[in-house]
């Protein structure tokens, strides 16, 4: 089972990525800090992981750049054997592996780390979210990436759980994004940011990114340097209390509006629908438009139609 817990530690703050495989996470943010004046030699790691050979590897990463690790003196279940029980993280970045089930919830129902409800034994998306809380300093933050469901889920207590993190003022915002971001998986994903000492009272920001990005190739989309930014802007605007909403791409709302909705993050019920420019075609003339446009199609389909028929049974294939 792949569980894996890690932890960076940045001057005086603490980096955790729960779940990194091998270490990636890790190596951007020391990218990141260089690419920002800062010191990568201040980067200090700390981690657990489950299998043995992903342990190793991570390890290796590690140390090929340069980045101080301790993964501990052997891998180890995050769920069974937290090997960092006191560390209060800063930031925590993570991608746990989406809907794991059978992660060892009969056993671990009393749990201390399961403050806001017991996570369901066939899904350990809210025992992820609940252990990263659990690791959060008086003023942390995480940034996880989740599956969509568990912005909805209301099964096996789910609803609950995810009811008394957002009734706690845990949630600071959500933001759903496009499919085929991941070699591994084609599904949409959404990231979680959740904080303590928020500085939005009682305010989470959703956005819709699900129509930003473009196709590298057939199979894989990645975001431009100016979709990124995109998002950072919108993110700090929120913070500073200066963002101005965009129907259709993003909103802000309290928690008694969250409420209404159940309770579910869904981006899409708070954004709503981008608005569309009105070209100034009356309505009449672009039906009459639209609907030659379409025959002239359906004439062009026969044509083709016949044309393909024709050159089938040249050949002995008669349709």
């Amino acid at each position: 089972m792949p569980e894996k817990a890690f932890s960076v530690c940045i001057k005086d703050s603490v980096f955790i990525d729960p779940c990194c495989g091998s270490g990636g996470m890790f190596v951007q943010s020391a990218k990141f800090i260089q690419a920002h004046s800062g010191n990568r030699g201040n980067i200090s790691v700390y981690g657990q992981e489950s299998n043995a050979d992903t342990w190793k590897m991570a390890k290796m990463n590690m140390a090929i750049r340069g980045i101080d690790a301790d993964f501990g003196q052997y891998h180890a279940d995050t769920f069974f054997n937290d090997l960092h029980k006191t560390l209060k993280a800063d930031f925590i970045m993570a991608n746990p592996p989406f809907n794991l089930s059978n992660w060892g919830q009969d056993k671990l129902k009393d749990d201390i780390r399961w403050k806001y409800g017991v996570p369901p034994a066939g899904n350990a998306n809210y025992a992820w979210i609940q252990h990263m809380i659990h690791h959060l300093a008086p003023n942390g933050k995480i940034g996880l990436v989740l599956a969509n469901g568990a912005l909805s889920t209301q099964s096996s207590g789910e609803g609950d759980i995810r009811k008394n993190i957002i009734e706690a003022d845990l949630v600071e915002g959500i933001v759903s994004m496009p499919t085929q971001l991941f070699y591994s998986v084609t599904i949409p994903v959404t990231l979680w940011f959740i904080t303590k000492g928020k500085k939005q009272k009682g305010k989470t920001l959703f956005v819709d990114a699900r129509k930003m990005g473009y196709m590298v190739d057939r199979k894989h989309r990645d975001f431009t340097d100016e979709d990124i930014q995109k998002l950072a802007d919108t993110f700090k605007a929120f913070q500073d209390g200066t963002l101005e909403e965009v129907k259709g791409f993003c909103a802000v709302a309290d928690i008694q509006a969250i409420a209404a909705q159940d309770y579910i993050l869904t981006p899409g019920r708070y954004v709503g629908i981008e608005e569309q420019e009105d070209d100034g075609e009356p309505f009449d003339e672009k039906m009459k438009r639209l609907t030659s446009e379409l025959s002239d199609m359906f004439k062009k389909s026969h044509e083709l139609e016949n044309e393909i028929r024709e050159k089938l049974g040249a050949i002995g294939y008669d349709i």
